[in-house]
């Protein structure tokens, strides 16, 4: 396990490239028949991936649970939301199994002790992407179909940001402790995502760029609304925001990714708007 500690958004100031692609970005999230996880101290949040080919993978492969989370098993005191952003795959939770689809999503319940996850076809394997955070009260595992997710049109293509929010794990979709998580894709000829910029002192943050075109680059946007910084991403990548930072992104092509929060509150319209002016 990828172990990311907090920063501090003064000392941040003074980051290096190198230095801010080592705490924040994701660059690999998908192994063959393994489990890549990251566990960062911003909101105590868990970024983990799976692409099972030829076995069935059980989300703790590889990761010493006792020794980073001090229960007996993963989800003891955590919740989970699972996309699936490449072939059919299966999960099986508790000995409940689901088959999630391209861009279909799963929550699970915080006292889930077995999750598993294999692929339909092993040449054309299954990508789960997956949030998780701390909880402390249990509510129901639920499958989420693209098809079930609250469609929000929003943007506009004057300003290159027509796109649609697709709010599956929601709190107008259904129950959670704390974890959101969603699905943004931008219109084609549409590059830039969540504009103007925000922040949100109450909740972190973690976005995944995925359907990004070939030779193509998300320029991701973070920091402090004075003292911006950038990280280019590529697809299938993840990022890391702090409470204090914008988490916004600019592509050379139209892309789509999926957003998760964490904190304090699920209050969607609980921030702090930065007009475009004021950026710097």
């Amino acid at each position: 396990m990828d172990i990311r500690y907090s920063t501090n958004q003064n000392d941040f100031k003074n980051y290096t490239t190198e230095k801010i692609r080592n705490e924040f970005l994701i660059e690999k999230i998908f192994t063959e028949n393994n489990v890549n996880s990251y566990y960062s101290h911003v909101d105590r949040v868990i970024i983990l991936g799976c692409m099972p080919t030829t076995e069935e993978i059980a989300i703790d492969k590889g990761i010493d649970v006792w020794k980073n989370f001090g229960t007996k098993y993963l989800l003891e005191r955590r919740e989970i939301g699972i996309f699936n952003v490449g072939h059919s795959g299966r999960i099986t939770a508790d000995g409940a199994e689901f088959e999630l689809k391209y861009k279909d999503c799963l929550y699970i319940s915080m006292g889930t002790k077995e999750v598993s996850f294999k692929s339909v076809d092993s040449a054309a394997p299954a990508k789960f992407y997956m949030i998780s955070t701390p909880a402390h009260k249990r509510c129901k595992t639920t499958f989420l179909s693209i098809n079930d997710a609250k469609k929000v049109p929003c943007g506009d293509a004057q300003t290159a940001n027509s796109r649609t929010i697709n709010q599956f794990i929601h709190p107008d979709v259904l129950e959670t402790c704390q974890l959101s998580m969603g699905m943004t894709a931008l219109n084609t000829g549409n590059v830039w995502n969540t504009m103007p910029a925000h922040t949100h002192e109450r909740r972190m943050e973690v976005y995944f760029y995925f359907e990004v075109p070939k030779d193509n680059a998300v320029f991701h946007m973070m920091g402090e609304p004075k003292q911006t910084r950038h990280i280019i991403m590529h697809n299938e990548q993840a990022v890391i925001s702090p409470s204090w930072s914008i988490h916004s992104g600019c592509g050379t092509s139209n892309y789509t990714f999926i957003w998760a929060m964490a904190g304090e509150n699920k209050a969607f319209d609980d921030m702090d708007n930065i007009a475009n002016i004021d950026l710097k």
